[in-house]
């Protein structure tokens, strides 16, 4: 696995017993508040900090013995991008590769791809003092991929950014899934939920619980609140009576599910709210569809994971795993 962690530890109480392992080509987030530990960890992973006890390996290398050649194949962006505000885009990010050992045959090749990866085509030329802090943190992701590293570690990617940049940044992330084993330090929630394949929730210094989000919901409490927006095709105006027992009638025989509850929006259209034994989101859209009712929209709610965060982020958080919960 590209990351293994056992037994980390630090003379300061940043990290602490701190163990876990991100295999091949997932996109891991790293999740905590501010103070937690989370960049403390990721300079230790990029060997810019040596643990005081424990042993990371990376790619069965061990980062107190062969720092050098593990950072051949990470590329980091940290918190605050590492850039030359003098240098244009182009000379910068071959600058970049030149230190990562890159020919300048394989600059030439590599180069345009990365313009086009993190949309820096029509800026290339641009000295990077001039470019908004948007454009500053692409070219920071562009100087971490530019030696197509196998492990990319990004911190606090979207800080700073407006909502526009925001989606943007997470649309360019999703786009390096696969290419790269991420890991994604936050403590934005959202940005986990919508970015990443598995959890590691760090609350001073050690890891309070990971796995999937299903995996740490059903660890925490068993259970999801699943929310829709729904349509009835019917020329005649329902009652809410009549919606309720047409929408208790379509999850007959589900014991799964509780009993929904419904919230008229506006004539025959209603908000729709069913607990649930885990993560039964499939089987409520396949039901409602079968039912012949018009599904305009199914999530599952925030609520649930934030209070698990809220809980394990707090002083007297405990270590946990999915595996509790079996």
């Amino acid at each position: 696995s590209p990351f293994e962690v056992e037994d980390l530890l630090l003379s300061h109480p940043a990290v602490r017993d701190l163990s876990f392992r991100i295999e091949d080509g997932e996109c891991v987030g790293f999740l905590g508040l501010n103070g937690a530990g989370k960049t403390t960890t990721l300079r230790l992973l990029s060997c810019l900090t040596l643990p005081t006890s424990g042993r990371i390996r990376i790619r069965d290398l061990d980062v107190e013995q062969a720092p050098h050649s593990i950072r051949s194949f990470i590329g980091f962006l940290p918190d605050t991008p590492p850039l030359y505000p003098e240098m244009t885009v182009s000379d910068f990010l071959a600058f970049a590769g030149r230190l990562r050992g890159m020919t300048g045959a394989a600059l030439s090749k590599r180069l345009p791809e990365v313009y086009q990866i993190c949309g820096l085509a029509g800026v290339k030329e641009l000295p990077i003092n001039t470019l908004s802090h948007g454009y500053r943190q692409r070219v920071g992701i562009a100087q971490a991929i530019v030696h197509e590293p196998a492990l990319l570690i990004l911190d606090e990617p979207i800080q700073g950014l407006d909502p526009v940049q925001i989606v943007e940044m997470r649309e360019m992330i999703r786009r390096l899934r696969g290419k790269h084993t991420i890991l994604l330090s936050t403590h934005i929630l959202s940005e986990i939920q919508q970015t990443c394949d598995r959890i590691l929730i760090l609350n001073e210094g050690r890891i309070a619980a990971e796995g999937s989000e299903e995996e740490l919901l059903r660890a925490h409490s068993g259970s999801m609140t699943i929310e829709a927006e729904i349509r009835f095709n019917s020329e005649v105006a329902l009652e809410l009576q009549s919606a309720r027992q047409k929408v208790e009638a379509v999850f007959e025989g589900m014991p799964e599910l509780e009993v929904p509850r419904l919230t008229e929006l506006s004539t025959n259209t209603y908000a729709l709210r069913i607990g649930a034994n885990g993560d039964r989101r499939a089987q409520v859209a396949a039901a409602l569809v079968g039912g012949g009712l018009e599904l305009l929209r199914l999530d599952r709610e925030a609520s649930g994971l934030e209070a698990m965060f809220v809980e394990l982020s707090g002083p007297v958080a405990r270590v946990a795993s999915p595996e509790d919960a079996s």
